[in-house]
């Protein structure tokens, strides 16, 4: 085990490395973050009549952060290329009407967390929505993107199924 003061992707020289996981075990694990984009209640007007050209807002934002999130070992050069086996990823209006927060989640069995697939997933959402709202909003802030929680415990097994007889 590495001591916590030191950072795990760099070698004794200094040297960038991908952290060996190989005898670790395989854990369920799962990953929460979140975060939000701030933008004028008149955009989520917009948004919620379906009024921008770019079409459904969330809808888009929700499938670029879950295929985000699997992607996060091609987007982060030191990062564990996984098989996700569970991402999403959910938006809430507060009252204020002054932004949408964004929470994701991401969930596998294996040797490693699954942390960065969920602050992905959180982070590409709110740059779809960004992107798909830059045209009518010019104020719009992306903020407090951060992890939520990560926990492990050991893997539950598949109910085993019976035929009838």
């Amino acid at each position: 085990m590495e001591p916590q003061n030191q950072l795990s992707h760099l070698d004794e020289a200094g040297n960038a490395r991908m952290v060996d996981v190989s005898l670790k075990p395989s854990l369920l694990r799962q990953a929460v973050a979140e975060g939000e984009i701030r933008l004028q209640s008149s955009t989520l007007d917009l948004m919620e009549g379906n009024q921008l050209a770019k079409g459904n807002v969330l809808a888009t934002a929700r499938l670029a952060g879950i295929m985000a999130s699997k992607k996060t070992g091609e987007l982060i050069p030191l990062c564990h290329p996984l098989p996700i086996t569970h991402s999403e990823v959910n938006f809430e209006i507060p009252p204020s009407r002054d932004r949408i927060r964004i929470t994701a989640s991401a969930r596998i069995t294996a040797p490693t967390g699954v942390e960065m697939e969920a602050l992905t997933a959180v982070t590409i959402a709110a740059l779809t929505i960004y992107d798909m709202c830059k045209a009518v909003d010019k104020h719009m802030r992306i903020e407090g993107i951060h992890l939520v929680s990560k926990t492990k415990s050991p893997p539950t097994p598949a109910p085993v199924r019976q035929d009838p007889e």
